[in-house]
């Protein structure tokens, strides 16, 4: 007989975690470019910016879903959505790649 603790599924990942990903994520993007209120950032400074308003953030944003609504989805100043340039030269919200890059670290979990 199998122990039932072998046969349970994986831990959740603590939200921290999964909202450090993302920001990860975005660092790591190789020969993109984050557009923010219409000024190119290298994806580390994108990465460095969305750490600070998840910090300013504080207890409001205790999610990944509600760090992407509020935090990586466009600026609280100007209401602009951020965008990403993508190396291939595609430009996709930056709400959207995190989301897809959310659902793709969940699914792999």
């Amino acid at each position: 007989m199998i122990p039932v603790l072998l046969l349970a599924a994986p831990a959740p990942i603590p939200e921290a975690r999964k909202i450090e990903a993302l920001i990860q994520a975005v660092a790591d993007l190789q020969g993109a470019v984050f557009i923010r209120n219409g000024t190119e950032h290298a994806p580390k400074e994108a990465a460095d910016h969305l750490r600070l308003k998840w910090k300013n953030a504080g207890r409001r944003v205790k999610t990944a879903p509600e760090f992407i609504q509020y935090c990586a989805s466009g600026s609280s100043l100007s209401g602009r959505p951020y965008e990403i340039r993508l190396q291939d030269g595609r430009t996709v919200p930056a709400r959207d790649w995190l989301w897809t890059e959310l659902k793709r670290m969940e699914a792999s979990r």
